[in-house]
């Protein structure tokens, strides 16, 4: 009954919405690359599918992990599709199905909105490699894993670089040391980038006052640039945004109020020239690709919390020619050091825990 249904609608989805190539117990996430695995000695071509709420175009998350498709497939020979649901959560089921029905051997998604959808759908194919992205999922057989990352501690550095930027005499601060936080849903993963953004900033001056906002939304960038608006116009003169294409609405802002933004999940650094001071990347990119080595070489474990902290392979601020035109080097370095510091242990991140 099932492939009934979907004899046809699969296929308008598959043509709609997939990018088809090819043909179309906690532990640390260790590092894999080609040179690790190689192209598959198997002979086999893999199928890897990446199911979305959102959509690639995004300058942020979808694009981070369309980005380490594409290096799965270039370096592995796999095929390689996404599902794009554009915010519609009347499409959630379709898309799963659709997915499934492609008979991927590895499945990623960050499925926020369908989490018990997916869930099942691993329940249900075991023999698919299913995981979750940026949070922590489990279904009853326990063979799906996730991968997150410690955002805590890529948003204290975010913090460190706001409360610099807004200690100092940069052309678009003003006097007041105010900043700003605005999230997409109030949800915990995002109640921890504000968590590690306070923290990050009290490290640098405990009496810089932190204005937040949760605009309940990750998909509208109107919501977005409102929400920035309202908090430039309250005093803050940077604001850090964890929302999704939403932020892309607090960016627009930054450059229309003359004030400055940091960016979120990819290096968004170049969207407003003179504005976005700095982004705190997650690689979502790396993320993909190492965990696909693993699954590949066969060191991958089912029922396991992949995670990274601070560091180039886990979350980072980004700083390039772009940050550089807007901080002085003393607080580059200042923020280097602080990364340092989180690395080796010295800086002790708290991080999120409900309750």
């Amino acid at each position: 009954m099932k492939s009934k249904f979907w004899s046809g609608a699969l296929a308008a989805v598959l043509a709609a919405s997939m990018v088809l190539s090819g043909c179309g117990a906690k532990k640390e996430a260790p590092a894999a690359s080609a040179a690790d695995g190689g192209k598959s000695d198997s002979g086999k071509t893999w199928r890897v599918a990446y199911v979305t709420p959102g959509a690639t175009g995004d300058n942020g998350f979808c694009d981070s992990v369309a980005r380490g498709l594409a290096r799965i497939e270039q370096d592995y020979g796999a095929k390689t599709t996404i599902i794009e649901n554009n915010n519609d959560a009347s499409k959630y089921a379709e898309s799963l199905e659709a997915c499934f029905q492609w008979q991927p051997d590895v499945v990623f998604s960050e499925p926020y909105g369908y989490e018990e959808l997916y869930t099942q759908y691993a329940e249900n194919y075991p023999d698919t490699t299913v995981v979750c992205l940026d949070f922590t999922l489990e279904n009853p057989s326990k063979t799906m894993s996730s991968y997150v990352f410690i955002n805590e501690e890529g948003c204290f550095l975010a913090g460190v670089c706001a409360a610099l930027v807004t200690e100092s005499n940069l052309d678009l601060a003003n006097p007041e040391k105010i900043v700003g936080f605005v999230g997409g849903n109030d949800i915990p993963v995002i109640r921890g980038f504000y968590k590690g953004f306070e923290q990050g900033v009290h490290y640098i001056d405990p009496e810089i006052e932190i204005l937040s906002t949760y605009v309940g939304d990750f998909f509208d960038p109107v919501k977005g640039k409102t929400a920035a608006k309202q908090l430039y116009a309250q005093g803050a003169d940077i604001v850090f945004q964890a929302a999704g294409t939403t932020g892309q609405g607090v960016l627009e802002a930054s450059s229309e109020e003359n004030r400055y933004a940091i960016g979120v999940d990819s290096n968004q650094n170049n969207l407003y020239p003179g504005h976005v001071a700095t982004s705190m990347v997650k690689d979502l990119d790396g993320a993909v690709y190492d965990l696909f080595a693993m699954i590949e070489n066969g060191t991958y474990e089912k029922n396991h919390v992949y995670e990274k902290g601070a560091g180039a392979s886990g979350v980072y601020l980004a700083i390039d020619e772009f940050s550089k035109e807007i901080l002085p080097q003393d607080m580059i370095d200042k923020i280097n050091d602080t990364m340092d510091k989180i690395v080796s242990g010295e800086i002790k991140v708290e991080r999120y825990t409900e309750g």
